[in-house]
């Protein structure tokens, strides 16, 4: 597949990272396959979590696609940027036909990049999964790569201004991959790839550094931080749904 976009896109992203001085902790890398298509599966705690994913790559020398809100291409920016990088569009009104493009990735021995929790985790812990991914591993007879990224809150997500705070340790973890086939039940499979990424997950907490300020924001209420707790970020989303259909 022919990549024009991609690698400048990719090297002007770095760049500006190293000039707010915001460093990479990468551990796994070797798991993605030089060759081949595979599933990234991701959490998702930020807006910049494709740009991160991508970065774990880099060891192996593939360019992610990764599956993005069809509004993102819609736009008249981040579009063309988005459909030059061969990135994939979702439309959550027609989800299959979204699916369907992924697999056909996949098959032709790309990597696509997907966050099975959907949205953005307000609490920085690891929500709950949609079926999606395992589904499109199954299909296409590829593995699943589980990962984790932490960190990229701090410069920019959901419901909070975005901000480059310089020296932001971006930690990236990835995880051995997963074999799922057709004949696996997919909620059964997809809470084994949660469970995998929760596991992923306390390691790379664990074993971030310098540790935050008891109840700083960005931090993961579980771990002594100022962030939602999962139930309370479940009662929000759940509030904030309602509100949406009730104005639509």
């Amino acid at each position: 597949m022919l990549d024009i976009t991609y690698p400048p896109v990719v090297l002007t992203a770095y760049t500006f990272f190293r000039a707010f001085n915001i460093h990479f902790s990468l551990t796994g890398g070797e798991h993605i396959p030089r060759k081949g298509g595979a599933v990234l599966a991701s959490n998702h705690v930020s807006y910049l979590d494709f740009i991160f994913c991508g970065y774990a790559a880099r060891p192996s020398k593939r360019l992610v696609r990764f599956m993005a809100k069809k509004s993102t291409f819609d736009h008249p920016v981040s579009g063309p940027l988005m459909k030059s990088m061969h990135h994939i569009p979702v439309d959550r009104a027609s989800g299959a036909g979204s699916l369907e493009q992924a697999t056909d990735w996949l098959r032709r021995g790309e990597v696509v990049g997907v966050f099975p929790e959907a949205t953005i985790s307000q609490s920085f812990e690891v929500k709950d999964f949609k079926t999606g991914a395992v589904r499109m591993a199954a299909d296409a007879e590829v593995p699943i790569i589980p990962m984790i990224t932490f960190g990229g809150q701090r410069l920019w997500t959901k419901g909070r201004k975005r901000e480059m705070t310089r020296n932001t340790l971006i930690a990236l973890r990835v995880g051995e991959p997963i074999t799922v086939t057709a004949q696996d039940d997919p909620i059964e499979a997809t809470a084994a790839l949660r469970t995998s990424m929760q596991s992923l997950y306390d390691q790379t907490i664990e074993a971030y550094e310098p540790k935050p300020e008891p109840g700083d924001w960005w931090w993961p209420a579980r771990f002594g931080g100022g962030a939602p707790t999962l139930d309370e970020m479940r009662e929000k989303e759940a509030a904030d749904r309602a509100k949406r259909e009730g104005n639509a």
